[in-house]
């Protein structure tokens, strides 16, 4: 199934999580299954968080340090779904599995929240 990561862009060309296991980088089009990763503030739930949309209003695109963030196209399986405020995004995936596609530029994030059905 197709998801949405959002992923720190750091200014060596890689693509990063945001919180958990945040030093290693994602490989494009391979699969690579979740790791538990005990974080200090999060709820220890095992697997890839991600996005049925890539809509994430309460995370920052742009940090004051600098840091950016973006979109990334993924492929998961092995998901379950957890029902989150919309102010959160509202629903979200835990992936087993999970691929890196691509990055989306604004412009396909733009048109992917046009075309969301209701």
């Amino acid at each position: 199934m197709r998801a949405y990561k959002l992923v720190r862009v750091l200014k060596d060309g890689n693509y990063y999580s945001l919180f958990i296991n945040k030093k290693v980088p994602f490989v494009f089009n391979e699969w690579k299954e979740a790791e538990y990763h005990p974080t200090k503030g999060f709820a220890p739930r095992y697997g890839w968080h991600c996005c049925f949309i890539p809509y994430a209003p309460h995370l920052a695109m742009e940090l004051s340090n600098g840091e950016k963030r973006v979109w990334m196209e993924v492929e998961v399986k092995d998901y379950e779904t957890y029902d989150r405020p919309e102010s959160q995004g509202g629903a979200w995936v835990l992936a087993k599995w999970m691929k890196p596609v691509r990055v989306l530029d604004n412009e396909e994030v733009t048109e992917i929240l046009n075309n969301k059905v209701a």
